[in-house]
């Protein structure tokens, strides 16, 4: 899945792609390197993120999908939390709803089972404005896992249908470092609901203090690696900024599992 930010303030490449046309360009060339999903957000989560109006969400994300529909074949993802954003999108050609609040604003489940597109349900403790203020767990993934069960139980009572649904643990969101790492190595725990897994680590700050707090320009090899290691603890999909680098390092490890 390649990540495509019509933002002015995402974390790693805020304001690059916040003109269509650029925006679109830079899909076309994530498909060339071998995306399987283009995933479309006009809403910055990053910590401290301030929200954005549905009227300017919608302006942003819904010409760069029509452009995308008409000319790829490429799924296409609509990443928000916005309800009214969700179905002019799919209406506009998108395939599936990324939102980091696992359908929990009012009306989201209603307006996904109506949709009848695929769901990804990310966790998140608190806000992007608070979820990185003294984030604390009994254990991280139990935790995880019980809010999965609940929402997992909510959408099939709205009327999603359990194998539309998909699991994303929400690296760096509302986690400390050792959270994300002990998600990471227990990735494979998430399995057991028998639901595909997203893995979304691509240059967060986990990778770079990590690495002695590198810069995001200087995250891309940690997050190829964080990618490969999610993928052989489970991760169906993986979330990234750097495509072909990703999709190199993973066509490696195909080839030898």
């Amino acid at each position: 899945m390649g990540v495509l930010n019509i933002t002015p303030d995402s974390f790693s490449d805020g304001g690059q792609y916040f003109d269509t046309d650029k925006a679109i360009e830079s899909a076309k060339r994530m498909i060339s390197q071998g995306a399987d999903i283009i995933d479309v957000g006009g809403e910055s989560t990053r910590p401290g993120a301030q929200s954005v109006s549905i009227v300017d969400e919608i302006r942003r994300v819904i010409p760069v999908i029509e452009a995308l529909q008409y000319s790829t074949d490429t799924p296409i993802s609509i990443d928000t939390s916005k309800p009214e954003v969700m179905k002019l999108a799919v209406e506009a050609g998108a395939n599936m709803i990324n939102d980091v609040c696992a359908l929990s604003a009012d009306g989201a489940l209603e307006t996904a089972a109506m949709l009848s597109v695929d769901v990804c349900l990310m966790h998140m403790q608190g806000s992007p404005r608070t979820m990185q203020k003294n984030p604390t767990y009994n254990d991280v993934v139990d935790d995880i896992k019980d809010f999965f069960s609940q929402r997992i139980e909510a959408c099939i009572e709205a009327g999603i249908a359990k194998d539309k649904i998909i699991l994303d643990p929400g690296f760096g969101f509302g986690k400390t470092l050792d959270h994300n790492l002990e998600i990471l190595k227990r990735f494979n725990e998430f399995k057991s609901f028998g639901l595909p897994l997203l893995a979304g680590l691509s240059r967060k700050s986990m990778i770079g203090t990590l690495l002695d707090d590198r810069n995001v320009d200087g995250r891309v090899v940690g997050s190829v690696t964080g990618a490969i290691i999610a993928v052989q603890n489970g991760a169906d999909i993986v979330r990234v900024h750097d495509v072909l680098e990703t999709k190199d390092a993973l066509t490696i490890l195909g080839g030898v599992s």
